[in-house]
């Protein structure tokens, strides 16, 4: 038996097939955990739907940007925009059916010494707060009111946590936190606007938030995505999963029982 944790598909089900060959995934046996975002900007979001609620057991994902955003669309509250591509998920015949079970899907998930979260912990939490913090959110996200909640969640504002934040400012930063955030400036506040590269290319006072000193969650191995253009890195206590499927690179997958990395190409895949 082994567990396999794979980057963002972002609807690219031919790539992801590849994979499971690679690594002889035997869903008797086996486990996939996904990083998030399994829809839009490719070309089969619906087959990635399908196929990841159909492993049943065998697969679990936590929640992307992407994911929540076609929740949003679906319910009416955002609009779709000129380079989103799940209509497919849409027109579906197993519509509702998908975006219900898609939003019953954790934000984060913790097993065995492991963080799955699709972009990150906020520097200034405990594996444990974010774990509580993600519980606040999720339960919110699966009662009755969760359209409400979809309404208020988009927005770049708190950029930082404090503990007597309530409402949907206490909500916003943990979504913001655990579905977009990639780099953190000198004080630990979010910086969402930034997509490039870590290093001397990104902004003066900014660093990745795996990186800030201090760091509270670094007694776990967090695995997560979302970053494009951080690519494929393997740390003791971090890994990033997103090596850029969408823009034709590669598809990843790490197995944790021995942290053996697979990849395989995406050629002809281009989103965006």
């Amino acid at each position: 038996m082994a567990t396999y944790a794979i980057g963002d598909l972002q609807g690219c089900f031919a790539p992801l097939e590849r994979l499971l060959e690679a690594i002889a995934f035997d869903r008797a046996r086996d486990r996939l955990w996904f990083v998030g975002d399994l829809v839009n900007r490719g070309p089969d979001s619906a087959r990635c739907l399908r196929f990841v609620k159909d492993l049943g057991e065998s697969a679990l994902t936590v929640l992307g940007n992407h994911d929540l955003h076609l929740l949003c669309v679906a319910e009416g509250i955002h609009g779709m925009g000129k380079r989103d591509t799940f209509r497919d998920v849409l027109d579906d015949p197993r519509r509702d059916e998908l975006l219900a079970w898609l939003r019953q899907r954790p934000l984060m998930h913790v097993e065995r010494g492991f963080v799955l979260v699709h972009a990150g912990v906020l520097p200034a939490w405990s594996v444990r707060q974010a774990r509580g913090l993600a519980a606040e959110l999720e339960s919110s996200l699966h009662g009755s009111g969760y359209r409400e909640l979809l309404a208020n969640l988009w927005g770049d504002e708190p950029r930082e946590w404090r503990d007597d934040l309530t409402g949907w400012d206490r909500l916003r930063v943990v979504v913001n936190a655990m579905t977009r955030m990639r780099m953190c400036d000198a004080t630990g506040a979010m910086a969402l606007g930034y997509k490039g590269e870590p290093g001397e290319e990104a902004p003066a006072g900014l660093t990745p938030w795996f990186d800030v000193p201090g760091r509270r969650n670094r007694d776990a191995t967090i695995l997560f995505g979302h970053w494009s253009a951080l690519g494929l890195d393997v740390r003791e206590d971090v890994v990033g999963l997103d090596s850029g499927c969408i823009w034709g690179r590669s598809l990843s997958a790490i197995r944790l029982e021995d942290r053996a990395v697979f990849e395989v190409p995406c050629e002809g895949v281009r989103g965006g």
